[in-house]
């Protein structure tokens, strides 16, 4: 795995290894935690963005669905102006459905539907950081419990809208957390901290996690693309910190 003390430096063949689907209109491949999705000053293979173009030799590649660097999952990908503008239209019109997995906090007993509006949060010094504002975008999502270990909660997480961090922070909200998250997790400054000094021993401690506990599982377009559903499996790491906690799958 190419990680350099910046982020992550893509190779051709491990692009190449997460490719879920490619053709004349699509590439759709399963990001792991730690790559960026949009363009990074360390060039080309940097970013997940950057690295596609220069595999595929291509001038312009569209963005449709797009993760946090700790997310992992499936990340589509249009190659033709087109096919960008029927797959943008369906996430716009809340067509597309979404299937998240995560590992929360505690023990989540029962299905939550959380429907509170999500903006940026002017009470903290981190401004990328977002939180429930009366003026913010309405914003919904879906809770469901699969699992349960003796301190945490396998879940399925469907977002009906697609808000910035929308599922980190209503996942909060609902007292239950990702694990690993460090901007909505058990403290607040753990991200400051962390850009200043790197993931360090304590907050592995309080973190128990490198990375935020979400996972892009699946994703489809009913209406744009029939019958197909794209598909990532749960990443190893997340597999074994959930057995490791005593949960089974």
């Amino acid at each position: 795995m190419p990680r350099t003390e910046w982020g992550w430096q893509v190779t051709p063949g491990e692009l190449e290894s997460w490719i879920i689907r490619l053709d004349d209109k699509l590439l759709v491949v399963n990001k792991p935690a730690h790559v960026v999705c949009h363009p990074s000053k360390q060039g080309p293979w940097s970013s997940l963005i950057g690295a596609c173009r220069e595999y595929l030799g291509a001038e312009r590649l569209h963005l449709i669905s797009r993760l946090d660097r700790e997310t992992s999952g499936v990340v589509v990908i249009a190659r033709t102006r087109d096919c960008a503008r029927m797959l943008q239209t369906a996430m716009q019109d809340r067509s597309a459905v979404k299937t998240y997995v995560a590992i929360l906090e505690g023990v989540l007993r029962e299905s939550k539907t959380v429907e509170e509006p999500i903006g940026r949060d002017s009470a903290s010094d981190f401004v990328t950081r977002q939180w429930t504002v009366a003026d913010g975008q309405p914003s919904i999502t879906r809770f469901i419990p699969t699992r349960q270990a003796e301190a945490y909660t396998l879940a399925q997480v469907h977002p009906v809208t697609g808000r910035r961090h929308q599922i980190r922070v209503h996942a909060a909200l609902l007292g239950h957390p990702i694990v690993g998250d460090k901007l909505y997790g058990p403290d607040e400054t753990l991200m400051p901290r962390f850009i200043a000094q790197g993931f360090t021993e304590e907050m592995a401690a309080q973190l128990k996690l490198d990375r935020q506990a979400l996972h892009a599982h699946q994703i489809s377009f009913p209406a744009a693309i029939p019958g197909e559903v794209f598909t990532a499996p749960l990443p190893r790491e997340l597999l074994a910190f959930w057995k490791n906690a005593g949960g089974s799958i």
